[in-house]
């Protein structure tokens, strides 16, 4: 019945810290090893995902850019979809951004590029160890940019948002990650898009893949997923769309791990701190 596993990993897979739990990794691990694909699925970039999987120890298909970009195992890129290099240029003003609180970022295929020092950011990264590079983004010329990344107070990203819905309609795929995180993809983009591309490389029914989201950008992903499951943590604006996903624990407790033990009957010694065995 359940032969996929897709996972978002902020306020999923990951902790709280943003950092994958011992009794995470070794629950994923044992699945991977009984031959299950795992299907990492998050809005981060390629180089930030393919070092949480390494940390993670499987092999692994990613879904990074909320669907803009897929690698195989191995790091093959299998999908690229890229927005239009005068639509970044124009993302890219001062008056799309908004407030000047707002920081602007670009998701080219190697880099993180940044318009100003923050190194708070770098606390989602304690596992890849990515980094982003500060430029003055409006002198990019656009080219092969999977993402760009608003990071402000959700007010603040509020009036981003209204700016991209007045000047670009629906010819632009906006959404949330995290409620100060507005992302933006070219149309046609999207992790379940991207989700049926991999399923079909499997050779594998939607009916059969099981998936775990936390926030507006998995709404897509956990629609496509025969098996779809929404955090306990997760953003009221989801529960609010998607009422009929079962859910399932907190991304601090766990939930994702204990879950699958669940569904796939792993009923060994290990457990979670505060945890008996399943």
């Amino acid at each position: 019945m359940y032969s996929v596993i897709a996972t978002d990993l902020d306020g999923t897979l990951l902790n709280s810290d943003h950092q994958l739990d011992p009794f995470t990794a070794e629950t994923v691990r044992t699945l991977s090893a009984r031959g299950v694909p795992i299907v990492i699925a998050t809005g981060r970039h390629y180089r930030d995902v393919a070092g949480i999987r390494d940390v993670l120890g499987v092999d692994a298909y990613l879904i990074t850019s909320n669907g803009a970009r897929v690698h195989a195992p191995g790091d093959e890129r299998i999908y690229s979809r890229n927005l239009d290099p005068d639509a970044v240029r124009r993302l890219v003003q001062p008056e799309l951004a908004g407030s000047e609180r707002v920081i602007v970022n670009l998701f080219a295929d190697d880099a993180w590029l940044i318009d100003r020092h923050a190194p708070e950011l770098l606390v989602f990264h304690q596992d890849s160890g990515f980094k982003y590079e500060v430029m003055d983004l409006r002198e990019h010329d656009g080219e092969n940019i999977a993402k760009v990344l608003y990071i402000g107070d959700p007010a603040d990203l509020k009036a981003t948002a209204a700016n991209l819905e007045r000047e670009f309609g629906d010819s632009l795929y906006v959404t949330y990650s995290l409620p100060d995180c507005l992302e933006v993809m070219t149309s046609d983009v999207s992790k379940g898009r991207a989700l049926r591309f991999v399923l079909e490389r499997l050779d594998v029914d939607v009916a059969q893949c099981v998936a775990f989201g936390d926030n507006m950008n998995d709404i897509d992903l956990l629609e496509t997923a025969g098996h779809p499951f929404m955090m306990n943590n997760a953003n009221p604006d989801l529960m609010k769309r998607l009422p009929n996903v079962p859910r399932v624990g907190n991304n601090f407790e766990a939930g994702v791990a204990h879950q699958l033990r669940k569904l796939f009957g792993i009923r060994d010694e290990l457990a979670s701190p505060g945890q008996t065995p399943d």
